[in-house]
């Protein structure tokens, strides 16, 4: 099975930095698209941001210069870069891969989420 695991989280003081690293392994037969999305308590789910296989990118406007996406194709790996964090930003973090299993199936695949907590 494919099989998303992250790292990188973690308690840091508003104005710190942290980086996300999310690993994709398994039956992958390409990857189309891999995002960062983040959920607060009694918030809805958010897309952080993305990037896609040509290496496109996008990102929510509250991350927006603050962030970075970015790809490591051969590793099959993912990073958030996360500067001047905000409390605003204290979510769990969630890693997405838009994958094909073979050549015509696409699936979604998740990580286990990361706590992120950004202190005033």
């Amino acid at each position: 099975q494919v099989q998303l695991v992250e790292s990188g989280g973690g308690l840091v003081q508003a104005g710190g930095s942290l980086r996300l690293s999310c690993a994709v392994s398994g039956n992958i037969f390409s990857i189309n698209a891999m995002g960062w999305y983040r959920q607060a308590p009694g918030k809805q789910r958010e897309l952080v941001a993305s990037i896609t296989a040509g290496g496109s990118t996008n990102y929510a406007d509250s991350v927006k210069g603050r962030f970075t996406i970015s790809r490591n194709n051969a590793r099959n790996t993912v990073y958030l870069q996360m500067n001047s964090l905000k409390p605003e930003d204290t979510a769990v973090y969630y890693c997405n891969a838009q994958h094909y299993v073979d050549s015509y199936t696409l699936n979604d695949s998740w990580g286990q989420g990361t706590q992120v907590t950004v202190s005033s």
